[in-house]
């Protein structure tokens, strides 16, 4: 099991547990690792960032690793983690580096590594890394004379992204009012150029990053925001996107959440509909809502549960050949379109059931009714053990018991975060805060809490 990269990256506070020395230790060992293999050809990396302060001292600390083993470090500049695997999988690139911590405070970051296809790196060469940075592995060469690399300018690379995105389109948007969240991040030029571009008249908030207030009661982890300017402004629909883009959540024109849970529904329909959606399947996860499963049930769609993680829906898809996938926060994948989860792609696709089926957004989601969900968080000395812990195991069972077919519960660890995270579903909202709150008192009760 990797040490430092989790689900999303090698993920923690700037130059705490995320140091500037991890990223020039990284950027050696992939210029090197890459570099190996090209025989007689100079490695090429793709490196993107979001708005974060720290991103740019470890944008310069990778590519001084990178040049420093000899590889040429192309930057996209400030571009979304799409974007990325976008560039990778359709130029001669070895791989891509995302700076970012998506929807993470801006004190924190991340390191994501995207492999050849534009999918997220393979764990042999991040274990590989890992030993690297522990020491394990001899110390690299450096590259000297000509083969010293260099950084190269590619913002042309994400104005190819801008130009594929625009490209999915299928009809204008013209006299659409919509509204887009970006989250003070990567977002916040990408989106509203596709969006001008398209023919919408597009509504804009939290476009103006300063480095320090990236999804600082904004974008998608902050919804309400969203909620009450579509309302205010009388809007057709909003998108709200994190920090690195990777993820939508959707107002309605009522002002109604349409989360990933409903996305996955509409378009799953859309698809099915049209004789298009392979195996008559959508891939979920573990978190999705029993509202979703009922209502695919209603409409005859089946669907597989993966665990929690974007990675593990995308490599789900990939196997089985499934076209739409994702997760309730948000990252959906169209592996169609798309190698991961793509908040701007998102909007487009939902742009384009509402316009080719000649309605709203709240009407698509309307079939979809939600059982109530309480998830809380939970900071722990150390995941494993608290959930290893015979006492946590016997709540946990308990309330399972308790709520028998009626609802459940699920206790699990993030894959970016020192958390434990309780959630309960049922059909009663009190019942979901009673149970969650029972486990979460024998964490603490058990000394796991910080």
């Amino acid at each position: 099991m990797a040490k430092y990269f989790g689900t999303d990256g090698f993920r923690g506070e700037a130059n705490v547990t995320l140091t500037v020395e991890h990223a020039y230790k990284i950027g050696r060992f992939i210029g090197w690792y890459y570099g190996k293999s090209r025989l007689d050809k100079r490695s090429k990396i793709v490196i993107g960032k979001d708005t974060r302060r720290s991103s740019y001292m470890f944008e310069y600390a990778l590519a001084s690793g990178l040049t420093a083993s000899g590889a040429d470090a192309y930057l996209l500049h400030v571009t979304t983690t799409p974007s990325v695997s976008y560039v990778v999988r359709t130029g001669d690139f070895d791989c891509g580096i995302m700076i970012s911590a998506s929807h993470n405070p801006y004190y924190d970051n991340g390191i994501k590594l995207i492999n050849y296809y534009g999918e997220k790196m393979e764990e042999e060469v991040l274990l590989q890394i890992e030993d690297y940075l522990d020491g394990k592995r001899e110390e690299l060469p450096f590259a000297t004379r000509d083969h010293i690399g260099r950084t190269i300018d590619h913002a042309i690379g994400r104005n190819q992204y801008i130009g594929y995105l625009i490209s999915l389109a299928t009809r204008s948007y013209k006299g659409m009012k919509v509204g887009l969240d970006c989250a003070n991040g990567s977002s916040w030029m990408i989106a509203k150029s596709v969006f001008d571009a398209l023919g919408a008249k597009t509504y804009v908030i939290n476009n103006e990053p300063d480095g320090t207030n990236i999804n600082m009661n904004c974008g998608s982890t902050h919804i309400q925001v969203l909620q009450e300017y579509v309302k205010e402004n009388q809007l057709d629909m909003g998108f709200a996107f994190d920090g690195d883009a990777d993820r939508c959540i959707c107002v309605d024109e009522n002002g109604n959440v349409v989360d990933g849970d409903r996305i996955i529904y509409i378009y799953g329909r859309y698809l099915k509909e049209r004789g298009k959606l392979a195996g008559n399947k959508v891939v979920t996860t573990v978190m999705s809502n029993f509202g979703l499963y009922k209502a695919l049930d209603e409409i005859g769609i089946e669907y597989e549960k993966t665990a929690v993680g974007d990675k593990y829906v995308y490599e789900n898809m990939n196997e089985n050949g499934y076209r739409i996938g994702g997760e309730q926060s948000g990252h959906i994948i169209f592996r169609k379109y798309a190698t991961t989860g793509d908040g701007i792609l998102t909007a487009i696709k939902m742009m384009e059931v509402v316009l080719e089926k000649k309605t709203t957004l709240g009407k698509l989601a309307e079939p979809v009714v939600m059982y109530p969900q309480v998830l809380k968080n939970v900071r722990v000395k150390d995941k494993a053990l608290a959930q290893a812990d015979e006492a946590v195991q016997a709540a946990v069972k308990k309330a399972a018991d308790a709520l028998g077919n009626d609802g459940r519960i699920l206790v699990r660890e993030s894959g970016t975060e020192p958390l434990i995270r309780v959630m309960v579903e049922a059909m009663d909202r009190t019942l979901c805060e009673e149970y969650v709150d029972s486990v979460i008192e024998v964490l603490k009760a058990q000394g796991h809490a910080e």
